[in-house]
């Protein structure tokens, strides 16, 4: 072999094992979050509160993305805190859209919507707030606090009250409304709250919600990674469910603004008893409905079909052989109920209290589904 043939072998070796590596993410995930659609309306999971390190996260914009799409997610949004950036000396870049920007770019060949978004952060009463759908961060800086607030809506913008119950500015871990925010609500300028954010649930949160006539929101609120907060955990991260008419960022606002929304934090469901109950009936299908032979026992076999452990209590007149009235249906698996009727039926209605389900603060859901026996 002449030498020079000996310094070429192993280059050309490596320029024709090179596109194995070149190769674009997979961002395929063994832990995929999924849910039924409900009549009418698609069911899009958002994450609509995430940080990166162009405010007080941890990770590049890009990692957003992959970690929204190993997960199944189908829209999110990067919401970076307009006046607090604690990475200005590493990263001092003035503009506040490219968080944004960079996300958009990672995510333009896959099937992800990007929303673009920037959090208001200010001490209370004015708290911490979410803009999305806006369309131009920069001009949101003002050191007047209304003045975020007046032109993400001239933006176009959705806007949520982040963490309300958060104790570092409500020591009591109690939202209160405070007459800025109120004012803010009469402006058309607030149409959302976090009912549930990171860990936390706030049935105080939910009160205000339902009384003010705001979006109930779940949320992440993400600055380390998701794998290390939740997944490592055999967690799913806090979604909104959004029940959209297309698939569309347009669509996705529209719902917003409509209130067509339901929290999802794994078994915990918060929503409007509007959309909390077609989308617990659509969760759960039965798939077989037979009376065990010579018996008056019915064998129902229910399916979840979402990623969520599903909890219920029976409510029927009928009771269960062989089984608690309490029951959980894992995610993405079956279980058999046996119900004795007393007597032979054509068909039954199966009714069912959600207990890891709130339409109020302490109110579960009941769901009913009319059932032919074979």
């Amino acid at each position: 072999m002449t030498p020079s043939l000996r310094f070429w072998i192993p280059i050309l070796l490596l320029l024709s094992i090179r596109p194995a590596f070149a190769q674009p993410h997979s961002h395929s995930s063994s832990t995929p979050v999924s849910f039924p659609d409900i009549p009418g309306y698609l069911s899009l999971t958002t994450d609509l509160h995430q940080h990166t390190v162009f405010s007080d996260g941890s990770v590049w914009p890009d990692i957003r993305v992959m970690e929204a799409l190993r997960e199944g997610l189908d829209v999110i949004s990067l919401t970076e805190h307009l006046e607090y950036q604690p990475h200005a000396e590493d990263i001092p870049h003035p503009d506040r859209n490219r968080s944004y920007q960079i996300a958009l770019e990672e995510a333009k060949a896959h099937d992800l919507i990007i929303v673009h978004g920037s959090e208001i952060t200010r001490s209370s009463p004015v708290g911490h707030n979410n803009a999305v759908f806006i369309t131009d961060a920069n001009a949101l800086l003002d050191t007047d606090p209304k003045v975020p607030f007046s032109v993400a809506r001239k933006q176009g913008a959705f806007i949520f009250w982040n963490h309300p119950a958060w104790y570092a500015q409500q020591p009591q871990g109690n939202p209160v409304l405070s007459d800025f925010q109120k004012e803010r609500i009469s402006k058309g300028e607030l149409h959302g709250i976090e009912v549930i954010n990171t860990t936390d649930y706030s049935q105080e949160a939910l009160q205000i919600a339902l009384d003010e006539n705001l979006t109930i929101m779940g949320t992440s609120d993400i600055h380390g990674l998701i794998d290390w907060d939740y997944i490592d955990h055999g967690k799913h991260r806090p979604l909104t469910v959004v029940f959209a008419k297309d698939r569309s960022s347009s669509a996705v606002k529209e719902a917003l603004m409509e209130r067509r929304t339901v929290a999802v934090y794994n078994s915990l469901w918060v929503g409007r008893a509007e959309w909390l109950v077609p989308f617990l009936k659509a969760s759960i299908v039965v798939t077989q409905a037979s009376y065990i032979p010579e018996t008056q026992i019915l064998k129902l076999v229910l399916e979840n079909r979402t990623s969520s452990d599903l909890l219920f209590e029976n409510i029927m007149e009928y009771t269960f052989y062989s089984s608690s009235p309490v029951f959980e249906i894992p995610a993405g698996q079956s279980y058999t109920l046996q119900v004795k009727t007393l007597e032979i039926k054509d068909a039954i209605v199966l009714s069912l209290r959600a207990l890891g389900a709130y339409m109020a603060p302490g109110v579960h859901p009941e769901i009913t589904w009319d059932i032919p026996v074979e």
